[in-house]
């Protein structure tokens, strides 16, 4: 897949604790964001955040969070991003999703036994 010029990158906050039929949100997503063709896709566990209930969430060993910030970050094409958008947002119980347009200017994989970024 060659993905080069004008894409949008979508980030989407939620919870660790936050789960869709039964298995870990960010799983879900990624798993959907794979089989729908999706660029890639990254997701990061947060060591500390708060949402809209300004509750903190925090990785402190004296305050151990069972429920954790995660982030998930793909890019892709503004046709398949506006496509999956109703069905990210449906999966979603709280959190945040933002959208942003971007200019992408290297995508490639990794060069056969080389480091990769």
């Amino acid at each position: 897949m060659t993905l080069e010029g004008r894409a949008l990158k979508v980030t989407v906050f939620f919870g660790e604790s936050d789960r869709w039929r039964h298995q870990p949100l960010h799983t879900a997503l990624v798993e959907l964001l794979r089989r729908e063709g999706c660029a890639g896709a990254t997701v990061l566990r947060g060591v500390e955040g708060f949402g809209q209930a300004s509750r903190i969430h925090s990785a402190h060993i004296l305050r151990l969070s069972e429920d954790l910030p995660m982030v998930l970050v793909f890019v892709d094409r503004a046709e398949r991003v506006e496509t999956l958008l109703p069905v990210i947002e449906g999966m979603l119980d709280g959190g945040l999703m933002t959208v942003e347009e971007l200019h992408v200017r290297h995508y490639a994989s990794g060069r056969a036994g080389g480091a990769s970024a």
